[in-house]
């Protein structure tokens, strides 16, 4: 049986732009762009209207920015959507801004064709995506805990927040650490949770920054 397409709505103020990444994302088999928004006001009704799997959310837009459309979406009932923002402007402050009011992906326009289409499916898998660039940068703003801390907080973890912790690292969503790790995905949130207030980060995007920063992943 053939899996339905990933539905996607796409917000930006500029129409060439609009296009080009309809082009983009209708040109994969397994996505299709349902709805087209110009300003973030935009976004949040046809969020509702169309409930897409994805939304790809530029961020200084008119009237209502996609930092605050964002926040507005993810907070309404129901289904909530996977938000990717994409912006040419290549700031930290932004990133951090979008990414705390819930967005699960922070990519550059200039990105290619081929890391925008794996995007939608990353985030729609319930993992992260966030331009490398910025990655780095961000981990590098936070502040170093010495090896003898970094040793004390993987050391606190049990043997299952140890494995849960690399598999997000590593990219997986809940339901793929259950399969991998033969649990109950209810038990899974429990140990990300767990994980999360020994790291003392707030979200999955902190976790992967935490592992980057403290030399987990490179």
């Amino acid at each position: 049986m053939t899996e339905p397409p990933i539905t996607v709505l796409i917000a930006d103020d500029q129409d060439l732009v609009r296009t080009g990444f309809t082009l983009v994302v209708n040109s994969a088999t397994d996505l299709r762009v349902v709805a087209t928004a110009a300003t973030g006001a935009e976004a949040v009704d046809l969020a509702a209207a169309h409930q897409p799997d994805v939304i790809l959310m530029d961020i200084r837009m008119p009237h209502t920015d996609g930092i605050t459309a964002t926040r507005t979406i993810l907070a309404a009932p129901g289904p909530r959507p996977k938000i990717i923002a994409l912006t040419t402007y290549d700031s930290d402050d932004y990133a951090t801004r979008i990414l705390n009011a819930g967005a699960s992906g922070y990519l550059l326009k200039d990105s290619t064709a081929e890391a925008l289409t794996a995007a939608i499916r990353t985030v729609h898998r319930g993992e992260v995506v966030l331009a490398p660039a910025t990655t780095r940068r961000l981990a590098a703003g936070q502040d170093r805990p010495s090896p003898a801390q970094r040793g004390t907080v993987i050391d606190d973890f049990t043997d299952r927040e140890r494995d849960v912790f690399h598999l997000i690292v590593a990219g997986a969503s809940n339901a793929e650490i259950a399969q991998r790790l033969h649990l109950a995905e209810v038990t899974v949130k429990t140990h990300v949770g767990r994980v999360l207030a020994k790291l003392g980060v707030r979200d999955r995007v902190n976790i992967v920054i935490w592992a980057y920063r403290n030399g987990v992943v490179h």
